[in-house]
């Protein structure tokens, strides 16, 4: 009777599995069209708040023989497995996700390029000051090898005080210098309503650290189909830099290039902390180029040259930054700017076969 009864509860624990099995796959399929939700309005996968109400509430109905901490440990693993679950579907189905298979991506921009293949540098002033600055800058990067030139003319500042940029006549500068050189323009865009101004005279359009998540200009600059530099915001995860870099190609235009920029750390020794680990990250996430810029993630000129050493060592297809004749003088960003000479030194050291 006994050997009976022990195969009647074992049959019914398989029947229980099963079924438990069948209730986790179900419960699966809910957190797939949660995530898709949350993909669509920008919002991260996990949300501990939440998390810890389902707690609670499992808590709250638990009759035993279970106890609360039973509970917790149950129901931790499968919160967990969700949450990773979300994480893998949400990147596996991203535009600018890595297929199986697929190579580093090319963008060719004014017969140069930027991915899959030497690594470039793309440099020039913070700021747009004067048409003499620029020429003087455009000349000596042109002579070192830069084909990219690039300078702010509309400038989002901490301060409503500080220089503000030239506006358009900087964008018209820029055009004009980067045409006498051979070299393409970069230049940030900080409001949607300066995008029929900018016109032709931006090639590559930065997307500064403040705007990563100005969703409403990324949708605007993915209907543009021009080559879109997108710079990790001050406190964004690796995650949200993606799903920032997929408004932009879920509007139909996948010539992104992504930029670590160095995000906020409790360290002062310098204006933010790069984050070396995003590029073999970003590069094994990701078939888009992948570029740092160190001057501002330094903040101070004088180990910009390791930085970008340590950026291409980890597979940056490329560096940003910022050259000034006489950076005492910028309106902005003074401190990590490079004069002309030390900008020669600086391509001697990290491009020496240039």
């Amino acid at each position: 009777m006994s050997e009976e009864r022990l195969d009647e509860l074992r049959r019914r624990i398989s029947e229980l599995n099963r079924r438990l099995l069948s209730d986790l796959n179900e419960r699966l399929e809910l957190v797939n069209e949660v995530r898709e939700i949350k993909l669509s309005r920008g919002l991260g996968m996990y949300d501990p708040a939440r998390e810890e109400q389902m707690f609670k509430d499992l808590v709250a109905a638990n009759s035993g023989p279970l106890t609360s901490t039973q509970v917790r440990e149950l129901f931790r693993a499968i919160f967990d497995a969700s949450l990773s679950y979300m994480e893998r579907r949400s990147r596996e189905g991203l535009r600018v996700h890595r297929r199986e298979g697929e190579p580093d991506r090319r963008l060719e921009v004014r017969g140069a390029s930027i991915g899959a293949g030497a690594p470039v540098l793309i440099a020039g002033p913070c700021s747009v000051e004067s048409r003499e600055q620029l020429a003087r800058v455009a000349g000596r990067l042109s002579a070192l090898g830069c084909r990219f030139l690039r300078g702010g003319a509309y400038k989002p500042r901490t301060s409503p005080y500080s220089f503000q940029g030239l506006g358009g006549e900087g964008w018209r500068m820029l055009r004009e210098v980067a045409d006498e050189h051979g070299m393409a323009v970069v230049s940030e865009v900080v409001d949607p309503r300066h995008l029929e101004e900018m016109g032709e005279l931006v090639d590559v359009i930065q997307v500064g650290a403040r705007n990563m998540y100005n969703y409403e200009l990324l949708k605007l600059l993915g209907q543009l189909r021009r080559p879109v530099l997108l710079k990790r915001g001050f406190s964004a995860t690796i995650e949200e830099l993606l799903l920032a870099a997929e408004y932009v190609a879920a509007q139909g235009n996948d010539r992104i290039v992504l930029c670590e920029r160095g995000i906020r750390t409790f360290e002062r020794a310098t204006r933010n902390t790069l984050d070396i680990s995003a590029v073999p990250l970003l590069k094994q996430l990701t078939a888009l180029p992948v570029v740092v810029d160190v001057a501002h993630a330094a903040g101070r000129r004088d180990i910009l040259a390791p930085l970008a050493r340590a950026a291409l060592a980890a597979g940056a297809d490329g560096v940003m930054i910022e050259v000034h004749p006489f950076p005492a003088l910028a309106e902005s960003d003074a401190a990590h700017q490079l004069d002309l000479e030390q900008a020669s030194a600086f391509v001697e050291a990290v491009f020496p076969r240039r």
